[in-house]
């Protein structure tokens, strides 16, 4: 059991690290008895888990599950990273709070808290990858079912992206050029830095329109900057928009006007 983290995961209450590495054994391998059943598990919404650098990121989960006597609780729930060397912490019943949905059917909730500065061991960026959510859940008859993944949710890097047109303003007719910055989280010095050699639309936006139009399609330099240039047409607003990638999330510029003359 890895004993340190840079990306924490933190309980809504007290987290038991000390219980962690006895309890290893007991997730070992996916068990149970009864009837019982896991019927669902969101992490988050069924939204990826954005962190970036400094703010901590909270990531509610929710257990649905049925057993014919009455669902007791869920004994635990825990976050898991693609490496071993990633924390992977454990939360007691009293963190979690079981709602019934029926005399059968309860649906426990917890939350996992990321802190990208936290100061207790160390997280590298492969950690923006597919994690693991485990769980216990137990009844009111005594039985009990336990997966090692309930289900998978992603954890990405925090992405952010700016755009500037000029001149402004510009005759008709006359270039502008557009320049921007791709970049993203990087959890090993809680900084930014430009994410390289990624496809970013140029869009447009009429003043008088609501929808954007994809003019060209670019590529961020070896440092995350973005640079190209149209001919002045008519009054609107240019930005940048990236689609995203499986470690890293879609993001918009906000919109630059450029008045035409």
């Amino acid at each position: 059991m890895p004993r340190t983290m840079r990306l924490a995961l933190l309980g809504t209450g007290v987290a038991l690290v000390a219980t962690a590495i006895s309890a290893t054994t007991a997730q070992a391998e996916d068990g149970g008895s009864g009837d019982i059943t896991i019927d669902k598990v969101v992490v988050n919404g069924g939204k990826p888990v954005v962190v970036g650098t400094t703010n901590v990121v909270s990531a509610k989960v929710a257990v649905t599950a049925s057993d014919d006597s009455g669902i007791a609780e869920t004994t635990y729930i825990s976050a898991s990273g693609p490496n071993p060397n990633y924390a992977q912490i454990w939360y007691d019943d009293g963190d979690i709070t079981c709602v019934k949905a029926s005399a059968t059917t309860s649906t426990c909730t917890g939350t996992l808290t990321f802190d990208p500065q936290a100061t207790t061991g160390f997280v590298d960026n492969a950690a923006a990858a597919t994690w693991d959510l485990a769980t216990l859940v137990s009844a009111n008859d005594y039985d009990y079912i336990h997966r090692d993944a309930a289900t998978t949710f992603k954890v990405q890097r925090y992405s952010k992206l700016t755009v500037n047109a000029a001149p402004e303003p510009v005759q008709k007719g006359k270039t502008i050029t557009v320049t921007g910055k791709l970049s993203r989280a990087n959890w090993e010095d809680n900084a930014y830095h430009g994410y390289i050699n990624q496809p970013v639309k140029l869009q447009f936006r009429k003043k008088d329109s609501t929808t954007y139009t994809t003019l060209k399609t670019i590529k961020s330099d070896s440092t995350g900057n973005l640079r190209t240039t149209v001919t002045a047409s008519t009054d609107g607003y240019f930005r940048y928009s990236f689609a995203g990638t499986a470690t890293t999330p879609a993001v918009n510029a906000a919109g630059d006007f450029v008045d035409v003359q």
